[in-house]
């Protein structure tokens, strides 16, 4: 379905300031709806000077009396006349049309939408008498407040100008509304908020009173006065309610004459805020406390390891404390991470780091470089597809580039899709031998790869001679000896 800017665009010449009045409209107009218990239809002459339907919605407060969509429609004969009469006369024009669709005569109510003394649409309330609710005392006051909210349309103050309040987040009608004069005093109360004022404690008959009489705060509906604009303000009404409300100043010849509020109960909504904050705050202490304990268990193997003499000894403490190492980094990005997410390219650079530190060396320079992106993985992926990589990353010095070579580069190279994670490791060392298989592979390093991937990740991974393109694309210059290697992982992120 095409939208208001884009069928305004093509069809009419309106300004943008224009097709931001007729935008502005479309955000309340929802309330509107609810509030005549109607459909509304939005109507621009296009440059042919027919009537175009730009826009449409459908009440919640009573059923609509269009299954289908209008938008991209034209105005016929009999509706295109009640529409010119109420934007030749720039006054609300009344009407009836037979709508063959339903079969039945529909009443058409049409308000000219104008702004600065010139109509830019016409609005319309389009029902059926069979099909309307029962008028009673909300009812008839509801109709009210929508011929209230018409007549600031005809004259060009609704909606208003500046500043928009968050109507997304507003309440609606049937939450609760309450209806003050000029003076914010009381005038109707909706069951909804007769309820709702019942659980903040005013159980006093609310009608002809003011709200700070009530002990109600009137702070919202004051400020939306003053300033002539609708405000949104949540406050705690008590120690233990909390509310959100929506006050909108009602004018008549440019001066305040009343306001509506919409109220509605968010107690409940913010005490599971809370929680999930609190939740959230203790999930990342965790991760904070784990990490500090894993930083702790790494040191005291640091020190274990200065005691030993055997080399080998030493040499297995220390992958240890690399690979403790490797999951306090992912525990310490969770800590300052909000949610169960982690950036995985967030924990690769910092490997990178560690890896250089521990694996570089004068007889073995070594650089590690990283691009693209991971995108965010839940912590059971990126803690073992952490410690994946760093043995990938220990594999590729070890065996491409030993004590007195070259040196070389390490190439990691990121990408993701809707369903998988793809990590590709290149290098320009010495290559793999003309016989290895990944699944014959007996080093601890290798071994633990294959098991963390094929068996947590669920997911595969192929080790094999680099080709000249895979150097090309990760900008390595074509190895001294050998031939270079390339990891290729793929992760399905459903896994998680």
């Amino acid at each position: 379905m095409a939208t208001l800017v884009e069928l305004t665009r093509q069809h009419t010449s309106l300004t943008r300031d224009e097709v931001n009045h007729l935008q502005h409209l479309l955000g309340d107009w929802g309330m509107l709806a609810d509030f005549c218990f109607a459909d509304l239809l939005l109507y621009v002459l296009d440059a042919d000077g027919r009537w175009l339907i730009v826009a449409q919605v459908r009440p919640s407060t009573a059923q609509t009396l269009y299954q289908s969509d209008w938008v991209g429609a034209y105005a016929n004969d009999a509706e295109a006349a009640i529409l010119n009469a109420a934007c030749t006369s720039a006054s609300v024009a009344e009407g009836s049309i037979h709508v063959e669709s339903l079969d039945q005569e529909v009443q058409v109510v049409a308000v000219p939408v104008r702004r600065q003394g010139t109509t830019l649409a016409v609005l319309t309330r389009e029902w059926s008498p069979s099909i309307g609710r029962q008028a009673g005392e909300l009812e008839q006051t509801y109709l009210g407040v929508f011929g209230r909210f018409a007549e600031m349309i005809a004259a060009g103050t609704f909606p208003f100008p500046g500043r928009q309040a968050a109507i997304s987040v507003a309440p609606r009608v049937g939450d609760g509304v309450v209806i003050v004069d000029g003076d914010a005093r009381v005038e109707y109360a909706s069951p909804n908020a007769t309820s709702a004022l019942h659980r903040v404690g005013i159980a006093s008959n609310a009608r002809g009173m003011r709200l700070a009489e009530l002990g109600f705060n009137d702070g919202p509906m004051r400020s939306a006065f003053e300033r002539n604009e609708p405000v949104i303000e949540e406050f705690d009404q008590g120690p233990d309610i909390t509310l959100l409300t929506y006050c909108i100043p009602l004018l008549a010849e440019s001066k305040v004459s009343g306001g509506v509020m919409l109220l509605r109960d968010v107690t409940e909504l913010r005490r599971r805020d809370r929680l999930l904050l609190s939740k959230d705050a203790t999930i990342r202490e965790i991760h904070h406390r784990v990490k500090n304990n894993l930083q702790t268990i790494s040191s005291l193997l640091r020190l274990q390891s200065r005691r030993l003499s055997s080399a080998e000894a030493k040499a297995a403490v220390n992958e240890s404390v690399r690979r403790i190492r490797t999951i306090a980094l992912v525990h310490e990005t969770l800590s300052r991470e909000a949610g169960d997410d982690v950036a995985f390219s967030e924990i690769v650079r910092p490997l990178l780091r560690l890896a250089e530190e521990g694996l570089q060396s004068p007889d073995r320079p070594v650089r590690f470089t990283v691009a693209g992106d991971g995108g965010k993985l839940p912590a059971t992926i990126a803690t073992p597809l952490s410690v994946v990589l760093t043995e990938l990353l220990q594999n590729a010095v070890d065996h491409g580039f030993p004590e007195g070579s070259a040196g070389g580069t390490v190439h990691v190279q990121l990408r993701h899709d809707t369903n998988s994670l793809h990590v590709q490791v290149v290098d320009n060392g010495l290559g793999l031998e003309p016989d290895f298989s990944l699944d014959n592979a007996t080093g601890l390093g290798l071994v633990i790869v294959r098991t963390l991937v094929t068996t947590e990740l669920a997911g595969a991974i192929a080790m094999r001679a680099a080709t000249a393109d895979e150097l090309r694309m990760a900008n390595l210059p074509a190895p001294v000896v050998g031939t270079g290697a390339t990891v290729e992982l793929t992760v399905p992120l459903e896994a998680g």
